[in-house]
């Protein structure tokens, strides 16, 4: 199958720090490339695959001071898309709805991938108009604000099975992982790990949006000796810094469209305490991959649980249900009936 996968431009696929939604392109791209399909990836030139690249902009804008407007990439990214569109049998969007305009206009089947959260007042009318264009859900719960939108799959997150190493023995210490952010609530996991009096390590990037928030809320709370601020980092560290943990906090404030550094977690053996929010009943299963709990006063109870959570189960659970071969082959089923014109049948949600 001839497939473009068309990433975003913020970040290089994959990303060199953090970047959720270039990871899963990445991961997606590669798998199908071992998988025999002739893949040509549309991002950042500074990005790294074995499929065919067609650089959309010279750097990943993030990462790139001379990047003013980043629309105009991502519409100029479109444009190249939808002009060599006919050289192939499917288009996988993963930039919402930029190119949307376009892709009404052309023959060739698409799906876009939607990433982030929809409860956004304004993608309302626009979801009413382009209701011709058909969506992926990363999870169920993900819909609802547009649970009428044309969505013809839910295909979940999955990783590369040797990416993360499963690691038997529990840590010492409490992981945070992911952005510094109101919704992500890094406050909650500092109280949590201050009142069951273990050390937390927080690794995480705080964006320009967020650097006040940051430094008027949060960076009087790092100011504890069992807490460690590591700042951001990338996939290499991230190994240690999962598989070394007690267990991952995920005290989000949310609706959490899926939450890949559940996953994360999971693919190193370690347990999740996570708030019950958007897609966390869909991703985790309680008492076997951690605990999902409602408050304060659980989360405490929760860690105390831990140690009756099988690390060996946690891994058995990603290798079952988070691949990304796993993945890749729920996209395939994907394109194909789109290829062919037919609908498929509704994934039911994954029982908790």
């Amino acid at each position: 199958m001839k497939i473009a996968q068309v990433a975003p431009l913020y970040e290089s696929v994959p990303p060199k720090y953090y970047g959720g939604t270039e990871r899963i392109v990445s991961y997606l791209t590669e798998t199908l490339v071992g998988m025999g399909h002739d893949v040509t990836l549309y991002a950042s030139a500074d990005s790294q695959t074995s499929a065919k690249l067609k650089p959309g902009c010279h750097r990943a804008i993030r990462l790139d001071k001379k990047s003013i407007d980043p629309v105009a990439d991502h519409v100029l990214l479109t444009e190249i898309v939808c002009q060599d569109a006919a050289h192939y049998d499917i288009i996988h969007s993963h930039i919402d709805y930029l190119a949307y305009p376009l892709y009404r206009r052309i023959k060739t089947p698409h799906v876009t991938t939607l990433h982030g959260r929809l409860d956004i007042p304004n993608l309302y009318n626009l979801y009413r108009e382009f209701d011709d264009i058909p969506l992926v859900s990363i999870s169920n719960s993900q819909r609802l604000p547009l649970s009428w939108a044309h969505w013809v799959a839910t295909v979940y997150h999955g990783l590369p099975e040797n990416l993360y190493t499963f690691q038997e023995k529990p840590g010492k210490y409490l992981a945070y992982i992911g952005r510094i952010s109101p919704e992500k609530r890094v406050d909650k996991a500092i109280e949590i790990a201050k009142k069951v009096g273990m050390p937390l390590k927080i690794a995480a990037k705080v964006d320009k949006v967020d650097q006040e928030y940051f430094d008027v809320y949060i960076k009087p709370l790092l100011d504890h000796r069992d807490i460690d601020y590591i700042g951001e980092i990338g996939d290499a560290e991230k190994d240690d810094f999962f598989g070394n943990a007690y267990a991952f906090l995920f005290p989000i404030d949310w609706p959490e469209p899926f939450g890949l550094v559940m996953i994360e977690a999971m693919a190193c053996g370690t347990p999740t305490i996570a708030y019950l929010q958007g897609s966390v009943p869909e991703v985790m299963q309680e008492g076997v991959t951690g605990f999902i709990v409602k408050d304060l006063e659980s989360a405490l109870a929760a860690v105390k649980k831990v140690s009756q959570v099988s690390r060996r189960k946690c891994r058995q659970v990603f290798e079952d249900r988070f691949t990304a071969r796993r993945m890749a082959e729920d996209y395939l089923r994907t394109y194909q009936a789109l290829i062919n014109g037919r609908s498929l049948p509704e994934k039911e949600p994954l029982a908790s």
